[in-house]
């Protein structure tokens, strides 16, 4: 009994010993835990005026802050951990940040799918911040690229918040990716038009019309007869933006419509032929006695 209350006093005098001597370690990784908040504000701030200057992407500039902001913390951990246990080998810290990423890797995979897909999205840059585009069934302008997802706001003022997974494997249309934008607007005129001569009356009508552009050219093409009217197809170039696309089509639907009536061009409404039987004397257009629509027979 005496040895082994001999031998609890001598660990606890080794363990005692042990810690003061870790003391001054702790204390010292404390301290840089406290200092490297300090220097991973002062490397963000100095990344962010590094990127303002070489990089005009916006969405480009907030990942590089972002990541030398973690790289900075991530290096500032690693020291205070080594400065704290000597003992920890360099092999040690690798395993342990291995183990620690896959288990993490499995326990998050949704975020660091978005998170890598974001990145892509602000490499390669598809659109950009302010572009209007259509995806996953939301159309509307770009407010925010970030690591996770893309903010968008629709046309009726909603703000949507997309996962980058999903719009990094959509397909993406970019309306404001160009300079100009076609609208095509079908008009249908009745039979008696002549063709040669409506073409160009609603090809002048579109030369007074602010905003239009020359260059393209606008079109005019018959693209088919239908039931009560020869149907047209007014091809016209506009700024991309969604605002000044529907300004100008509703400009060019007043011009067209002037322009028909001042030429005397009828716009027709679509005609149906309605067509009665007495099913009482008719099956079908034929009479009951089979004499074809109601004709009279000789046998009488």
């Amino acid at each position: 009994m005496q040895s082994l209350l001999e031998e609890i006093q001598t660990t606890g005098v080794e363990l005692v010993g042990q810690g003061v001597a870790l003391l001054p370690a702790l204390l010292a990784a404390i301290i840089l835990l406290a200092l490297t908040r300090y220097g991973a504000e002062f490397v963000r701030s100095l990344t962010r005026r590094a990127a303002e200057r070489l990089i005009n992407n916006r969405s480009l500039q907030g990942l590089l802050v972002s990541v030398s902001y973690v790289a900075a913390w991530i290096v500032g951990v690693l020291i205070s951990a080594v400065i704290a246990f000597p003992n920890l080998g360099l092999g040690d810290i690798v395993a342990l940040l291995g183990l620690g990423s896959v288990a993490v890797g499995f326990a998050f995979q949704d975020i660091f799918k978005n998170f890598l897909a974001g990145i892509i999205l602000l490499l390669q840059q598809p659109f950009r911040i302010g572009d209007q585009i259509i995806v996953a069934d939301y159309e509307g302008t770009v407010q925010e690229i970030a690591l996770r997802s893309t903010q968008m706001r629709t046309y009726q003022g909603e703000e949507v918040v997309i996962p980058n997974a999903v719009v990094f494997t959509s397909a993406v249309q970019v309306m404001t990716a160009n300079v100009n934008r076609r609208t095509d607007l079908d008009i249908g005129l009745d039979y008696n038009t002549p063709l040669s001569e409506a073409k160009q009356v609603l090809l002048k009508a579109l030369d007074d019309i602010s905003g239009v552009k020359s260059s393209p050219e606008p079109e005019v093409d018959i693209t088919g007869f239908g039931d009560s009217a020869i149907n047209f197809v007014v091809r016209y170039w506009t700024a991309p933006q969604q605002a000044e696309v529907r300004r100008i089509k509703t400009l060019v639907m007043v011009a067209l419509k002037q322009a028909c009536d001042e030429a005397d061009y009828n716009i027709p409404y679509p005609i149906r032929s309605v067509y009665f039987f007495n099913q009482d004397d008719y099956s079908d257009h034929y009479r009951l006695d089979k004499t074809p629509n109601g004709a009279t027979s000789d046998n009488s």
